[in-house]
């Protein structure tokens, strides 16, 4: 076959793999909004309600829908997850980048791919094991809770955002840490004053994306969070997210009832929350002085 011809046809295979890829997202986008909608279209549950009402029960004749507690769930374990991993995340990162290239390429980023790799089973099932009896050992209560959720996620979304944020500090130019040295500057002086600051727009970009995944988490926290239908309220009682009563309640679901229909709707709100993810990466990505 003519190189021309091998090229034209390349150009329209990757053409029409990028259309596939971008209509397969459309319908998705398009058919859970129609299906969650039906909650509210159909079945003439007020939005607000959904939104703001924690009361859910199924067992009544006309049923309540509240996702707040669900949602309350949600956030609270993922900022959770946040305030544990963060510190750890950014200080490897650091370290990785500033202090020993050596030990960071050769020690810790193998480390960090293979905390990647693993299955959220994997960290369920160790949270399950041994965080739960040791949370109850100390704090009381049942060990299903928000602590223990918060406590997996961390350790499951630390690595995204030591990588990215790790790959952002690499990526400023040596000019930045010269001149800073040359002023007088300590390392630590131009790590904090001046790295830093250059590679923030990155450096969000990793934690929203470690947000996302603790958001859309589902089989490890439901494993260890001890799905109540609850306002979180403390770190030791068990709560419910909007994916765990996901994973628990669809299958249970008859098509068509409000049941379902609400289900429908709380994979529509995590949708939105997954899309407003999305539209902050790239507002960061925009955003960021040194490519």
């Amino acid at each position: 076959m003519k190189p021309k011809v091998m090229d034209k046809f390349g150009r329209i295979f990757s053409f029409l793999c990028a259309l596939i890829s971008v209509l397969i997202t459309l319908f998705i986008i398009v058919f859970i909004f129609y299906k969650g909608s039906k909650t509210f279209v159909i079945d003439k549950v007020p939005v607000g309600n959904f939104l703001f009402s924690a009361y859910w029960n199924m067992e009544e004749q006309k049923g309540q829908v509240g996702a707040l507690a669900f949602l309350l769930g949600s956030i609270s374990v993922s900022l959770l997850a946040l305030l544990f991993s963060l510190p750890l995340s950014l200080s490897i990162a650091i370290f990785m980048s500033e202090i020993s290239n050596k030990i960071g390429d050769n020690f810790l980023q193998p480390v960090i791919e293979l905390f990647v790799g693993i299955p959220s089973v994997v960290y369920g099932w160790v949270g399950l094991s041994v965080l739960v009896p040791l949370i109850r050992k100390i704090f009381g209560g049942t060990g299903f809770s928000l602590l223990t959720g918060g406590i997996v996620l961390g350790i499951m979304i630390f690595p995204t955002i030591a990588s990215i944020s790790a790959d952002s500090l690499r990526t400023l130019p040596r000019d930045l840490r010269e001149a800073s040295l040359a002023l007088g500057a300590t390392r630590w002086q131009t790590i904090k004053y001046v790295l830093l600051p250059a590679a923030l727009p990155g450096i969000l970009t990793g934690i929203i994306l470690g947000l996302a995944r603790a958001f859309g988490e589902a089989l490890a926290v439901q494993m260890v969070i001890g799905n109540s239908v609850r306002i979180p309220d403390s770190l030791i009682n068990p709560i419910h997210t909007l994916t765990s009563v996901l994973t628990m309640e669809m299958g249970n679901t008859t098509s068509g009832t409000l049941w379902n229909d609400a289900l429908w709707s709380i994979a529509l709100l995590l949708l939105i929350i997954s899309l407003i993810f999305i539209g902050f990466i790239r507002l960061f990505a925009k955003r960021r002085v040194f490519r």
